[in-house]
């Protein structure tokens, strides 16, 4: 049997962290086609089931385009079973009136399961009780393949005083799980759970802030003889990139774009970017990062460049330089400030000095 694991799609989420009305509004779209996507990939490879672990909405209220999607895209695939986890973004009901044949739900009570032959589904929401009472009600067959769901933070107790969402791995440690599905990490991670399971964040189906770069997808199962194999499949329409370029050296802005070409040329156009300009750099060195940004703007759907350099300044060279700039410098060096207000200071005292624009 194959099965689809998903987490965290935050459907309807609005976007506008980064980008322009237009655009954040294109973005909030394209999250609920790579939903879709992953439909069609259901479809295309014959997935039975496919396992929402949490935060299927980004917030309790969601629009009413956003609520007919979902409720359509079950509707419309009945030879797929979504079992849906609530997550701690997600509203409690999205789907008002009869709930769908092929929709299955879990309570914050206690464990539901659903069979399908010998594999065994099941999950609790983290509710009223405190988290480590739900792992002493878990009982599961050993002759059976056992998928658990849970949506919450992997941690020890001792990592936070507050007990919501935190998932103690241990505790569900020699449990007869097989596989762990687990929600509310952006970011894919699978790991050995026991002798016998492994447990997996399957992350985000498209990445929405910086946070969240890289590949965003999804995990099939492929389930046979009560052997499991599993692959990450990726989905997201568009990928965020965080990158940090070290322009050390560099004295003009057409070397600073030299350094930055170099880095870029195997980034798609379709993503979206943030760089980082780092390491020291002459006093005497120019670069214009809104230029930069300007040179850039058309060849990705989003560019940020953010200058993160330190001043390489020798004091020694200015402590009896007669001139207009040693004295400056000296001045500013004298001043208790933090020194990337220091920096700001010189570099713009610089320009000035030069007649540069400010």
């Amino acid at each position: 049997m194959k099965i689809i694991h998903c987490s965290d799609l935050h459907l309807d989420s609005k976007m506008e962290a980064n980008l322009d009305k237009e655009k954040s509004k294109q973005r909030k779209n394209e999250i609920l086609l790579s939903f879709q996507k992953m439909i069609e990939y259901a479809n295309k490879n014959d997935v039975k089931i496919i396992i929402i672990a949490g935060d299927l909405f980004d917030k309790s209220k969601i629009t009413l385009k956003a609520k007919n999607i979902v409720k359509d895209a079950i509707i419309s695939n009945p030879h797929i079973d979504f079992i849906y986890l609530k997550g701690n973004h997600d509203e409690e009901n999205f789907i008002e009136g009869n709930i769908p044949e092929n929709l299955k739900l879990f309570n914050k009570y206690n464990w539901s399961s659903y069979r399908y032959g010998n594999i065994v589904i099941s999950g609790i929401e983290f509710g009223q009780r405190e988290n480590y009472e739900i792992y002493k009600t878990l009982m599961l067959n050993q002759n059976d393949f056992n998928i658990v769901i849970l949506h919450g933070q992997e941690a020890n107790y001792a990592d936070k005083k507050d007990k919501t969402e935190i998932i103690n791995i241990k505790e569900l440690k020699n449990k007869n799980i097989d596989y762990l599905a687990l929600g509310h990490i952006h970011k894919y991670k699978i790991e050995s759970l026991d002798n016998r399971g492994i447990y997996c964040y399957s992350g985000c189906l498209e990445g929405r802030g910086f946070d969240e770069c890289g590949d965003k997808g999804f995990v099939l199962l492929d389930i046979k003889d009560n052997k499991i194999k599993t692959e990450f499949i990726k989905n997201s329409i568009r990928n965020l990139e965080d990158i940090e370029i070290d322009i050390s050296g560099t004295m003009t802005t057409t070397e600073v774009k030299a350094r930055i070409d170099n880095q870029i040329q195997k980034i798609s156009n379709n993503n979206l970017v943030k760089i980082i300009l780092t390491g020291k750099v002459d006093i005497d060195a120019e670069r214009d990062i809104d230029y930069l940004s300007k040179i850039y703007n058309d060849e990705f759907y989003y560019i940020k460049i953010y200058d993160k350099t330190t001043l390489k300044i020798n004091y020694l060279d200015y402590e009896n330089t007669a001139s207009l700039k040693g004295e400056f410098i000296r001045m500013v060096l004298k001043e208790d400030l933090p020194e990337e207000e220091k920096k700001e200071i010189i570099v713009t005292g610089i320009r000035a000095l030069s007649n540069e624009e400010i």
